[in-house]
């Protein structure tokens, strides 16, 4: 099949590189975000997706909308046969959706209809979840709500944070893709509808959404913290300064909600429950390093709490 790729950041790489290497397919365009300010340089930078495909010598295109008049006109003279898309960051209008024959194929990193949305992957392990997984469906106007050709599914680990998650997903998901296109031109693969049951959404999560409230169970701070690791990243405010928080561990002590503890073996935090063990952190300004070494440069005075 002729394929333009819709996608933008990093975990959309595995699944266009697969369709770059696939006999089965061409990709014929992509589709990405505009070129964006980014980094501590402020430098405009191409996306991940929009780096992969200029690497391939493939026609990108950057519309601010998909519905701009132009981008439409040249997506209908490239003439795809299906449209895959994997995270490309824009709401596609009606006009554009039935230009490829077999419509646009979206890899949702769920198993819908459960999470639909911006986060999936972060609404799970927030939630606790043991299984999620990743599903292939055909766009229509709703959000997320078309029919489903295909899942696979994934144990969440104690671990995971929403970056490691979202690597094996997208991996996987890249496999599950593929066999989609390959289904869909083959004629053996027909889209089922989504059970009206389970359905559950998940909305782009903030930075104000890694703002750690201590006075939560541990177990429900650690699960955000993994949740918002690596973007936008968990955080909390010690001296009215912010620190960053890596992933931390739960101990079978309580101390004072909030009240922080420096002992030879780490730093702790009091919780609604049990204490939690800090594991590294990120002072303003400075690199991630082990809670103990902040904690010893901080001078904290007795007393001190998180906020």
């Amino acid at each position: 099949m002729r394929v333009v790729f819709a996608g933008t950041p990093e975990p959309a790489v595995p699944s266009l590189r697969r369709l770059i290497e696939s006999e089965g397919h061409e990709v014929v365009g992509v589709v990405t975000r505009p070129d964006a300010v980014a980094g501590r340089g402020r430098k405009v930078t191409r996306s991940p997706i929009g780096r992969l495909a200029d690497e391939h010598g493939i026609p990108v295109f950057t519309p601010r909308r998909p519905s701009e008049p132009e981008f439409i006109e040249q997506l209908t003279e490239l003439a795809p046969d299906c449209c895959p898309v994997v995270a490309y960051g824009a709401l596609l209008p009606e006009s554009v959706l039935d230009i490829p024959r077999h419509g646009w194929i979206n890899l949702h990193f769920s198993l819908l209809p459960a999470w639909r949305g911006a986060a999936p992957v972060q609404a799970a392990i927030l939630a606790g979840d043991e299984i999620t997984g990743a599903s292939t469906f055909r766009i229509e106007k709703g959000l997320d709500t078309g029919p489903v050709y295909g899942m696979i599914t994934e144990k969440i680990r104690v671990t995971d944070t929403a970056g490691d998650l979202l690597a094996r997903l997208a991996d996987s998901g890249a496999h599950l893709l593929e066999s989609t296109l390959d289904g869909v031109e083959a004629g053996a693969l027909q889209a089922v509808p989504q059970s009206l049951d389970g359905i559950s959404y998940a909305p782009k999560v903030d930075p104000e959404a890694g703002h750690i409230r201590w006075d939560q169970p541990a177990l429900a701070i650690s699960r955000r913290i993994r949740a918002v690791t690596p973007a936008p990243g968990a955080w909390t405010e010690v001296d009215g300064k912010r620190l960053k928080l890596a992933p931390v561990e739960l101990i079978e002590e309580n101390l004072p909600e909030r009240s922080i503890e420096i002992r030879k073996t780490g730093v702790y935090i009091g919780t609604a429950t049990t204490a939690v063990r800090l594991t590294e952190v990120q002072p303003q300004g400075k690199r991630m390093m082990p809670a103990l070494d902040w904690a010893r440069g901080a001078r904290l005075q007795p007393g001190a709490v998180v906020e």
